[in-house]
C-alpha cells in the first residue's frame, strides 16, 4: 500500500478513538427506557455461538450470555462473571470463584457445573479452546461457586482463551443446554447476560427482540470494551433486517432506526455529512478479509490450484472495487494482519504481484477440467457482496469457470457447513474476522489444518497445527515471532485461505444515542436514547 494510503488509514484510526474517548458515557446523566432500533450487520438465522462462529450469531450471544472474563477496550483480560483466581506456583492448577448474584433468564443460579460443561463444549469447537483443552488434564466443578482447570502440560493462555472476545466467545449456558453435542444446535436461548432473547417475537429475515434482564447484577466499574459494569438502560433492542441499504439509508435519516451497524463504504461520505449522524469506528485496529476454499472436493482438494489462487486475488483491485474509501482501507500480506500494535506481522511468502498466466499454468498443473467452481455470494451484506463480485472477475480472469450462487448470509453461513460436493455445497466463499480473531496463530482458526475438525472448508495440514502448538507452548517474544513467520510461510505454500486485504467498519448512529463502546463487536449495554 502506498505510504498516503497507510497515513490515511491511520489516522482514520486515531480520530475514532479519541472520537469514542470524548463520546464516553456519563452513566449519571443516561436516560433510562425507550427501545433501540438497530439494523445489523446480517439477518439472524442460526442462534448458537458455539456452533457456529458467524458474527450476527455472536453479537446474539453477546446480548444474552455471560462470560467468565472477557477483554477490555485495550484487549486486556479482565474478570466478569468470576470474583477471583487462583494459580498455583508451578501454573499447572487454576481455581475460578463465581461472584455473587449471577441467575439464568429462568430465575436458576449460575453454578460451577454450568461453567465446566459450557466450556467443555466450547473447547470442542473455538480454534483457541481446542488448544487449551489438550492441555487439559482435568476440569470440575468443586463445588456450587468454584471449579478447578488443571494442565496436563504447560499453556500459558488459560487467561487469554477464557477471556476469548470474538468467535467462539466462552459464553456460560446452563449445563442442560450446555450438554448438547458441539455439531448440533441448542434448542434453547437462556443465559444470564444484560437481555432476555424474546424467541416469540423473533421472526427471520425481519427482526429480533430483546428486553431487558431485570435480574442482571453489573459488576461496579466503569465500562470498557466487554469489560466492566454492563449496565442497561433501554428497555428493548429491536434488530431490524433490511435488506436493501438504501432504504436503510433512509430510514435512519429520517430516525425510523437509531442505529446501523455496518454501512457499506459508499455510504460513509453521505452518513458523515448528516448533522443528525455520528459516524466511528468501533475496533480501530481492523478486519482481515479472506477467501476460502472447499479443500474437500476438486479442484482445490489440490495445492497446486489453491496456489493458483494466489495469484488471481490482487488485494488493491478487490479493496477499491469492492469497497472504496481508501481511508478505510489498505492492502496487507500479513497472515497476521498489519499495522502498528500487532506483532506478527509479516510479508514473508507473499507473492511480488498478480499473475494470471502463472494462475492459469497452476490450475492447469493441479489439474483443473474447466468444471463449474461455486462461489457464494451473499447478497444482503455488503461488506462482503461488493468483494465478491470484484473477485469473481479475478478469478474468471485467472482461468477458472466460476458460478457465482446468490443467496442471503444466512443461508451461505448454514450452507458453508455442508461437506457435499457442489451443486449442494461450495467451493469458495469470502468472508472476513476481527484482529481480535486473527492476529495470533493461537486464536486465527483459518489456520487449524485439522481436517474434519477445521474450520469450514476443512483443510489437512498436520504441520500447521504442529507450528501452533509449538508456539502456545513457546516463552520468548523472539521464538514466537520466529514461529509465527513459519506459519505464515507454510500458509502461502499450503494456502488454507487468500487474503484480499485489511479494512476497517464504520458504525453509524443518531446523536441522541449516547454511550457507544470501543469494541470489536456490537454490544448494546451502557447504551441510552436521549428524548
Amino acid at each position: 500500500m502506498a505510504d498516503l494510503s497507510r497515513r490515511k488509514f491511520l489516522a482514520g484510526t486515531t480520530a475514532a478513538t479519541a472520537a469514542l474517548t470524548l463520546g464516553a458515557p456519563n452513566v449519571a446523566a443516561q436516560k433510562k427506557g425507550g427501545t433501540l432500533r438497530v439494523m445489523p450487520h446480517a439477518d439472524l438465522k442460526a442462534v448458537d455461538p458455539i456452533w457456529t462462529t458467524a458474527y450476527i450469531t455472536r453479537n446474539h450471544g453477546y446480548m444474552i450470555y455471560d462470560t467468565l472474563f472477557t477483554t477490555d477496550a485495550s484487549l486486556q483480560i479482565k474478570p466478569q462473571m468470576v470474583e477471583k483466581h487462583t494459580v498455583s506456583a508451578d501454573h499447572r492448577k487454576y481455581s475460578f470463584t463465581l461472584r455473587d448474584g449471577l441467575k439464568f433468564h429462568d430465575g436458576q443460579a449460575v453454578t460451577a457445573e454450568d461453567c465446566v460443561v459450557s466450556l467443555s463444549r466450547w473447547g470442542k469447537k473455538d480454534a483457541l479452546g481446542k488448544l487449551l483443552f489438550a492441555a487439559t488434564e482435568t476440569i470440575k466443578a468443586v463445588d456450587r461457586k468454584t471449579f478447578v482447570l488443571e494442565l496436563g502440560s504447560p499453556f500459558g493462555l488459560v487467561l487469554d482463551a477464557l477471556g476469548k472476545p470474538s468467535s467462539n466467545v466462552p459464553f456460560i449456558m446452563p449445563a442442560r443446554v450446555a450438554a448438547t453435542s458441539e455439531n448440533e444446535q441448542i434448542k434453547e436461548s437462556i443465559g444470564s447476560g444484560p437481555y432476555r432473547f424474546v424467541k416469540d417475537e423473533w421472526q427471520p429475515g425481519n427482526q429480533v427482540v430483546y428486553v431487558r434482564n431485570g435480574d442482571y447484577v453489573p459488576r461496579n466499574e466503569n465500562p470498557s470494551g466487554a469489560a466492566g459494569g454492563k449496565r442497561v438502560f433501554l428497555d428493548r433492542v429491536v434488530w431490524r433486517h433490511i435488506p436493501d441499504a438504501g432504504t436503510v439509508y433512509a430510514a435512519l435519516e429520517a430516525g425510523e432506526i437509531d442505529y446501523w451497524e455496518a454501512p457499506g463504504l459508499d455510504f460513509i461520505p453521505r452518513l458523515e455529512k448528516n448533522a443528525n449522524l455520528s459516524v466511528i469506528v468501533t475496533d480501530p485496529r481492523g478486519n482481515t478479509g479472506w477467501l476460502r476454499p472447499n479443500h474437500l472436493h476438486p479442484p482445490f482438494n489440490n495445492k497446486k490450484c489453491r496456489q493458483a489462487l494466489l495469484y488471481m486475488i490482487d488485494q488493491d483491485t478487490v479493496l477499491q472495487g469492492g469497497l472504496g474509501q481508501s481511508k478505510y482501507f489498505q492492502s496487507c500480506p500479513g497472515y497476521f494482519l498489519c499495522g502498528d500494535g500487532l506483532p506478527y506481522q509479516s510479508a514473508a511468502g507473499a507473492p511480488a504481484k498478480p499473475d494470471f498466466e502463472r494462475a492459469k499454468q497452476l490450475l492447469k498443473e493441479g489439474g483443473y477440467d474447466g468444471r463449474p467452481v461455486v462461489l457464494m455470494d451473499p447478497t444482503d451484506y455488503p461488506t462482503i457482496h461488493g468483494p465478491t463480485l470484484v473477485m469473481r472477475e479475478l478469478l474468471q480472469k485467472g482461468g477458472l469457470n466460476v458460478d457465482l450462487a446468490a443467496m442471503d448470509w444466512g443461508s451461505l453461513v448454514t450452507r458453508r457447513a455442508k461437506k457435499e460436493p457442489p451443486p449442494a455445497g461450495w467451493n469458495l466463499f469470502v468472508t472476513w474476522w476481527i484482529s481480535a480473531d486473527a492476529m495470533t496463530p493461537a486464536v486465527n482458526a483459518g489456520l487449524s489444518g485439522a481436517g474434519d475438525k477445521a474450520w469450514f472448508g476443512w483443510p489437512t495440514i498436520p504441520e500447521l497445527d504442529k507450528l501452533r502448538s509449538e508456539w502456545v507452548r513457546a516463552v520468548e517474544p523472539v521464538r514466537k515471532k520466529q514461529i509465527a513467520e513459519q506459519i505464515q510461510l507454510l500458509a502461502y505454500d499450503e494456502v488454507p485461505y487468500v487474503l484480499w486485504g485489511q479494512f476497517k467498519q464504520p458504525t453509524a448512529f443518531r446523536k441522541s444515542v449516547r454511550g457507544v463502546l470501543n469494541f470489536a463487536c456490537a454490544v448494546f449495554w451502557n447504551i441510552s436514547i436521549d428524548a
